[in-house]
């Protein structure tokens, strides 16, 4: 391959010493920039996870999943546990609430046995293949591992040397909720009986059948007797039909049909696809590395037509978060799907429009004519075993919870452009979200619409709630642009447009958003429900001068609060300060989440935990970074809106902005090279590109491109579907190279290197 110079002086000597090559430039009249496998395997092999010592606890240890099935791997004593948990599996009970009526069940876990005393291990997490390879030492010899999940099955390879050899059993768990482990159930509860194992052909199936109906099957085979051992497990759940073990027989046996290296490359394949979608390299190599983990972590952790990610994700320890929690933490989870143009993992949308008869049951019988909402918490068919409050009552009455959700759809739709998206979930759905609204807002003296008491998520009960109102506006708001791209002539479009014209402002005071009417922001809290129109929502921005104050202000007075942060308070601040436009304010706010001086850092795997392990913390300092690089919210494209001053050097490349464009760009020297659109809807576009003085607006090709300039560095543009246009210096020409960036703020390693 020729290199080109100016590309290779470019790359630092941290990336040559890692095997990094740069991509060749594109091609004279292509936009073909994207790296070569080659490229893919040395780059992310930069960023994978590493065990030079013995991790002992969930927090420290690699994961592995495919969506379904996870595993997370550690020490016990001197044995491995690879633990075996799986998305689908919980209880159905007709009550008792996410916690005790269905929440997330175990499943149980593999130990392996080494013959001697573990005295060191040295892991990998192989980002690239997805794929834990490495080795453990011991006092009589060594094991080399290999690992991997894929389409529902685990396969574990052990190869001993010297006098070692490893004993592989896998351990069933009792169908018991994990708030047993800190809770007394409630009366009368009665625990599923215990699981029965069997023989099965050359597979062993253990069965979990619940006093519900259905059951849980783990099959798996252990193949070699002496010397190399392998092992294929699966898991299946079916309710209210008995055909799990059925179906975890079949995936065992289909799997052992393969040859290794066929079951191996089919995995493989799939993974090397997953990241060629879109690239990022910044010049943080700490932060780097976090990102694609985060990337890795989405993938293992769910798929559309999947189910919602739990709290804790696939990968079940005892925790009180068995169940998806939808007042922020399924948000959060997958925002950052968007920018890194992976809709195939929105498994959100796919749940509400599956689920859509459950959403319609969350309400009370006198409701369910024509409206609709989710819990708090609920399993992954979105059912607690309970309804909604209603406004105005002592509990909690979360009513934004649905609309939300539905904001992360419609999020997916304005990416993809996809009006089957926008006509099957996001409009009917939050139709009914929007109805339940209406049904308790009644008008004041003052002449304006006001909502009772409801709950502002964990912070406690107000009238005119901000969580519900600012909700409230942006859905009205939506479902009007909505009937208009569907050509829907509703009969409640007058009733959304009077509640947009009279709905009661936003109760506000001198430190800026209240939690609603009479109650004020006055105490310390992880949530930043007040204040979701400034984000995600951006119903109020700072390119509205007249509310640059009451955002500032709000920031400032949340952020000075300080006893009750978590992680997500520090994305979510950073997220803001990016939407402000100030980088270096928001990558302050984004790293305290990886301090260690704090009481809830992100964990040595980048994992996280508040009583257990939740996973929207980490995925959503992914989104943050998105927001230093890329915004494309009220329909301007946005590139390099808030880059800290310390990165000099920023790639992205085909990452993904409403309006469903894939953007491609590079800054170097602090400066804005070149930016490439190509357009995959034919939509309208607006391009804040961020370059410096004059600039050429043509095809990769040299075609000069007709646009508008609004005067402001943003540029009006037409592209057809498939059109592409590139933005560059005036008198320059760009070099189109896509590759890793210098690293200028070196940092170890994630795992325990």
């Amino acid at each position: 391959m020729g290199l080109n110079r100016r590309v290779f002086l470019g790359v630092t000597g941290a990336a040559v010493t890692a095997g990094l090559l740069p991509v060749e430039p594109a091609r004279a009249g292509t936009s073909e920039v994207s790296l070569t496998d080659q490229q893919w395997a040395d780059f992310l092999a930069g960023q994978d996870l590493v065990w030079k010592r013995v991790p002992t606890k969930w927090s420290q240890g690699p994961f592995l999943g495919d969506g379904g099935l996870g595993s997370m791997v550690y020490a016990v004593g001197n044995r491995i546990k690879f633990t075996v948990q799986h998305a689908e599996v919980q209880d159905h009970r007709t009550t008792g609430g996410s916690a005790w009526g269905v929440p997330r069940l175990p499943v149980g876990h593999v130990l392996l046995t080494p013959v001697g005393a573990v005295r060191a291990v040295d892991w990998r997490l192989d980002l690239w293949h997805a794929e834990l390879v490495g080795t453990i030492t011991t006092d009589r010899g060594s094991l080399r591992l290999h690992a991997i999940i894929t389409e529902g099955v685990l396969g574990l390879s052990v190869t001993p040397s010297g006098d070692e050899r490893a004993d592989l059993v896998f351990v069933p768990e009792k169908a018991i909720p994990p708030r047993a482990a800190t809770e007394n159930p409630p009366a009368g509860y009665e625990f599923n009986p215990d699981p029965v194992t069997k023989t099965s052909g050359s597979e062993r199936v253990v069965v979990q059948s619940l006093l519900a109906g259905g059951q849980t099957a783990t099959a798996y085979r252990v193949i070699g007797t002496s010397g190399k051992r392998r092992m294929l497990l699966s898991v299946a759940h079916s309710f209210p039909a008995t055909t799990a073990e059925a179906s975890a027989l079949s995936s065992v046996r289909a799997a052992a049909a393969l040859s290794g290296a066929d079951f191996q490359q089919r995995h493989r394949d799939w993974w090397h696809a997953f990241y060629k979608r879109s690239f990022l390299s910044i010049p943080d190599q700490r932060l780097q590395s976090f990102y694609w983990i985060q990337l890795y972590k989405l993938a293992a952790g769910t798929r559309a037509g999947g189910p919602v990610m739990a709290t804790c994700g696939p990968w079940l320890e005892p925790t009180p978060w068995a169940a998806a929690w939808w007042n922020l933490n399924v948000q959060l989870e997958y925002w950052p799907i968007h920018g890194s143009n992976h809709l195939e993992l929105d498994a959100i949308a796919t749940t509400l429009k599956d689920n859509a008869a459950q959403l319609v049951r969350n309400v009370k019988t006198q409701y369910r004519d024509d409206c609709a909402g989710v819990g708090r918490s609920t399993d992954r068919h979105t059912s607690n075993t309970g309804t909604l409050g209603e406004p105005g009552g002592t509990g909690t009455v979360e009513l934004g919870n649905l609309t939300w959700a539905l904001h992360n759809v419609w999020l997916s739709y304005r990416h993809s452009m996809d009006r089957a998206l926008l006509a099957d979930v996001v409009f009917p759905l939050l139709r009914r979200a929007v109805n339940y609204y209406l049904r308790f807002l009644t008008k004041g003296n003052d002449g304006r619409l006001h909502l009772p008491a409801t709950t502002s998520p964990e912070y406690g009960n107000a009238p005119d709630c901000n969580y519900d109102l600012q909700l409230l506006r942006w859905a009205c708001r939506t479902l009007l642009d909505s009937a208009r791209v569907l050509r829907i002539d509703d009969p409640l479009a007058k009733r959304w447009q009077e509640v947009l014209d009279t709905l009661v402002p936003y109760p506000v005071d001198a430190n800026g958003f209240m939690v609603g009417t009479g109650v004020p922001f006055a105490k310390s809290h992880r949530h930043y429900s007040h204040m979701l129109a400034v984000f995600p929502l951006a119903t109020v921005t700072w390119e509205q001068p007249e509310n640059r104050a009451l955002i500032e202000k709000s920031l400032r007075h949340w952020m000075s609060l300080e006893g009750a942060h978590r992680g997500y308070s520090y994305s979510g601040s950073g997220s803001i300060a990016a939407r402000m436009f100030r980088g270096d304010e928001a990558l302050a706010y984004l790293v305290k989440m990886f301090d260690t001086s704090t009481r809830f850092p992100v964990l040595e795997n980048t994992m996280y935990t508040e009583a257990g392990p939740v996973v929207e913390t980490p995925l959503s300092a992914a989104q943050t970074l998105h927001d230093l690089v890329l915004q494309s919210w009220g329909g301007v494209v946005r590139v390099f809106p808030a880059v800290p001053t310390a990165w000099a050097d920023v790639v992205l490349d085909r990452h993904l902005a409403e309006g469903a464009f894939e953007v491609t760009a590079a800054r170097r020297g602090g400066r804005t090279r070149f930016v490439l659109v190509r357009s995959l809807a034919g939509e309208p576009l607006a391009l804040r590109h961020g370059i410096a003085g004059e600039v050429t607006v043509r095809t990769p090709s040299g075609t000069p491109v007709p646009y508008r300039d609004r005067g402001d560095g943003t540029l009006d543009i037409d592209l057809a579907r498939g059109g592409e246009v590139l933005v560059h210096p005036k008198g320059v020409t760009p070099d189109l190279t896509v590759a890793p960036v210098p690293i200028s703020k070196p940092g170890p390693r994630w795992g325990l290197p």
